[in-house]
């Protein structure tokens, strides 16, 4: 006999999200822009709350992510005050301190530079490289500043605990860029898993495609080329997989393995007719998909990395430089990259649950694919949209969810961080410090067996 009180409160708990979610209005920014150039999300209403007083905060690096988070004081000027900014880059650092009106006494060229004087700010917004992430975290902790500090925390497991450690001991708000807890999409499948519409998670298949281009751009010629002087990529790259994938579980995660390897991009592929860079003399510079002078000369994309002038007319000259100097212009063939170029990973988590992670750079498309199986019901979806069908009444309901390129978080992400400080309460951040510090552990533990051949434990 049906149940038809569990049918119907089941029922009107699809109806509700389907509701919430359809009449989710997405506006997006007229003017600031994710940076693959699409329109940045705005954060929804009730995540703009009156503060106590505006945040001001210290950018330390003036590159594309510290672009993009110190663009919400321009949009939200009454929330965030950027007050200071440390950029070696000369055009960087100018450029930041024309669009937030800094003072010329709060321009520094490093990091240790700030932390030379007298506090001046609530908080610090960390976006250097890599592994200049821990010793501006730990020097802001110690000198009383909240931090927003840009994935990944580290590339030393060591140096997350001592970061985690540290933030617990002064009771700073630390939160960590996983934007992908605040992207819509991501967040809607949270509320459906944890509603219980699939039944019981029982396990899920989780892909990201990065695109051979991008791959190209960023792993091979790019700031992570080589994980010994940055960040393995399954980390640099796949720590917002692996966090996204433990928030949705929830649960921890305690077996790893991981297979992969740098297969394509390598000197034996090199084709005949290539050189060292696209530009000097290669015969293939018109036809190789990774030709530099396709991909940033002729099409202009993938430029966010370069150091522009304003005048458009200096832009080829100006870009024929970086090719003939910089890493952009080497050929991917003949380049000092050790990144995998495919990953292969499966968790065991502690309620039972089983995952398989797949990071693929050898994809003419990009964006997340997932399948999360339940003991009711699945759910298929893309990041632009995902469909639910129901065991029971094998129904289909289809939600579709247009966000910017970076999945919608980033702003939304930075409004609650703000939100956090001014209340006092961690509790309003997704993405503190100890939430993430154990997707770091699974990506260092992925890494180790992925060396190793071997099944890891995960421990905490």
């Amino acid at each position: 006999m049906k149940n038809t009180n569990t049918s119907s409160s089941r029922r009107k708990a699809i109806e509700k999200i389907s509701l919430a979610f359809g009449a989710m209005i997405l506006p997006t920014s007229n003017w600031a822009k994710t940076g693959d150039g699409t329109p940045i999300l705005l954060p929804e209403k009730k995540q703009l709350r009156p503060l106590n007083k505006t945040l001001t905060a210290i950018t330390l690096g003036a590159g594309n992510r510290g672009n993009v988070y110190g663009n919400y004081a321009v949009e939200y000027s009454d929330q965030l005050d950027i007050v200071g900014v440390a950029e070696p880059i000369e055009i960087r650092r100018e450029r930041y301190q024309q669009k937030h009106f800094i003072d010329k006494k709060r321009l520094f060229n490093t990091w240790e530079d700030v932390f030379k004087v007298e506090k001046f700010a609530d908080a610090i917004i960390i976006t250097t490289p890599d592994h200049l992430h821990y010793g501006p975290c730990m020097e802001a902790l110690r000198k009383g500043y909240h931090v927003l500090l840009e994935k990944p925390i580290s590339p030393s497991e060591q140096e997350c605990r001592d970061i985690l450690e540290l933030a617990n001991t002064t009771g700073k708000i630390v939160a960590v860029c996983h934007v992908l807890r605040y992207a819509p999409y991501f967040q809607k499948l949270q509320e459906i898993i944890q509603t219980e519409l699939i039944g019981n998670l029982v396990s899920m298949q989780h892909f990201e495609p990065i695109g051979h281009v991008h791959m190209s751009h960023s792993f091979v010629r790019g700031n992570w080329h080589n994980s010994k002087e940055c960040t393995p990529i399954i980390l640099a790259k796949s720590c917002h997989d692996l966090d996204i994938i433990k928030w949705l579980v929830g649960a921890h995660c305690t077996h790893i393995q991981a297979f992969g390897d740098l297969s394509w991009f390598t000197q034996k592929n090199a084709p005949e007719g290539s050189t060292d860079r696209c530009v000097n003399g290669c015969t293939l510079v018109d036809t190789c998909p990774y030709s530099a002078k396709k991909i940033y000369l002729d099409r202009r994309h993938w430029l966010h990395h370069f150091d522009l002038p304003e005048d458009k007319s200096k832009h080829e000259a100006v870009i024929m430089d970086y090719l003939k100097t910089s890493n952009y212009g080497r050929c991917v063939y003949r380049s000092d990259n050790d990144q995998p170029d495919h990953i292969t990973s499966n968790m065991l988590f502690e309620n039972g649950v089983t995952v398989s992670f797949n990071m693929e750079a050898l994809t003419s498309y990009h964006g997340r694919r997932t399948r999360i199986m339940g003991s009711m019901g699945d759910i298929v979806g893309d990041m632009n949209q995902f469909t639910h069908y129901d065991f029971r009444t094998r129904e289909s309901t289809t939600w579709e969810n247009k966000t910017d390129g970076h999945g919608g978080g980033d702003w939304r992400l930075v409004a609650d961080w703000i939100q956090a400080i001014d209340k006092n309460d961690p509790n309003l951040l997704t993405s503190t410090i100890s939430d993430s510090i154990e997707s770091h552990i699974m990506g260092f533990k992925a890494e180790e067996s992925r060396a190793a051949k071997s099944v890891i434990k995960v421990a905490l």
